[in-house]
């Protein structure tokens, strides 16, 4: 691993606090986690593929939990992995220069952020018909994909609220849905960046190892004492930390 800005451990140590709090929901953290190596100075080629590859062991688990209580609807997950599994394949053929990289994370960074802090309001419902609602899956699943594939960030972070928003299931049907996406959506844009970078993967086993223990115990518990979204805006201040720091990196 290069030379980071914090000891590799105590990264594993945040990533295994943000792997359980983020499961708890049915999503993988990869928002944080590539916040957060961006914060300590990863190279900008490694962190889609880092957090692409954390986001996937998070959700194996949850995955598992969430389909064994039978939360899980297929019929709800389809139109979203449809248009996401080849948006994210392509989002991860890019090869975006550094400076578009950072870009592109950055504006991923500000809307996760207003997701967190603004947009938190889920006591609305909108009503859509049948065929609007294919639509919509299909269209998000598809730019949620892209953005995965480019920077790592799973999606799950608004395609949770959007499945409660637009009234398509229950919370833990919509966590369901966001594990299994984030799951698939992850898979397919690793696959195409590790077409054309590479990573010695065992240099991260102590991030994999937090993130594995982190996802399972918070998506077996499913809640804690302090309510999910109330531990999410917490961890928040690591996005907010990552926006001013990209913001200074790519103006001054």
């Amino acid at each position: 691993m290069e030379e980071l800005l914090i000891s590799p451990f105590l990264l594993a140590a945040i990533f295994f606090i943000i792997a359980f709090i983020y499961s708890m929901v049915g999503l993988g953290g990869g928002s944080s986690y590539t916040a957060l190596m961006a914060i300590v100075g990863m190279n900008y080629l490694a962190i889609p593929l880092i957090s692409l590859t954390l986001n996937l062991f998070v959700t194996t688990v949850s995955s598992f939990n969430y389909i064994r209580r039978r939360h899980a609807r297929w019929n709800l997950i389809l139109p979203f992995v449809l248009s996401s599994m080849p948006a994210a394949y392509l989002g991860g053929s890019l090869e975006l220069p550094k400076d578009q990289f950072y870009w592109v994370l950055l504006a991923s960074l500000v809307f996760v952020a207003l997701r967190i802090y603004v947009w938190d309001n889920l006591s609305m419902k909108i009503d859509l018909g049948e065929h609007a609602q294919l639509m919509t899956s299909i269209i998000s699943g598809a730019v949620l994909g892209l953005i995965a594939g480019i920077v790592g960030i799973g999606g799950g972070i608004y395609l949770v609220p959007l499945i409660i928003l637009l009234g398509l299931g229950t919370e833990k049907e919509a966590a369901a849905c966001g594990a299994i996406f984030i799951w698939m959506t992850s898979c397919s844009g690793l696959i195409a960046r590790l077409q054309y970078h590479s990573i010695e993967f065992s240099n991260y086993v102590p991030l994999i190892i937090a993130v594995l223990i982190g996802g399972f115990a918070g998506s077996w518990l499913g809640s804690s004492r302090l309510p999910p979204k109330v531990m999410q805006k917490v961890l928040g201040l690591i996005v907010l930390v990552a926006i001013g720091f990209l913001v200074k990196k790519v103006i001054f």
